[in-house]
């Protein structure tokens, strides 16, 4: 049962990435977001991904855990390549 709840969390959480991924490829900006916090989440997932190594529980959670990594991980890209243009707007006055 702890599975279960386990993947229903992280499949409630990774819901939300996806959309924040769009959101950063229509919007082309950073507003609201925050490069410390995506590191934080992405530092969380890497913990829970060594914790089911760790604890030899390598099951379908693993995918969800690695699935939720690389959507938040292509967050993160997009927040340093809309933060650099931002920068690069602000440099020529735009």
């Amino acid at each position: 049962m702890q599975t279960v709840f386990e993947s229903v969390m992280l499949i409630c959480f990774g819901l939300s990435w996806p959309i924040s991924v769009y959101k950063s490829i229509t919007s082309k900006s950073t507003k609201g977001k925050s490069g410390i916090f995506i590191i934080a989440i992405l530092l969380g997932y890497i913990a829970g991904i060594a914790g089911k190594i760790a604890g030899n529980a390598v099951n379908y959670v693993l995918i969800i855990y690695i699935f939720n990594f690389i959507v938040v991980s292509i967050d993160f890209l997009l927040f340093l390549k809309n933060r650099k243009s931002e920068k690069n707007a602000e440099r020529k006055g735009i």
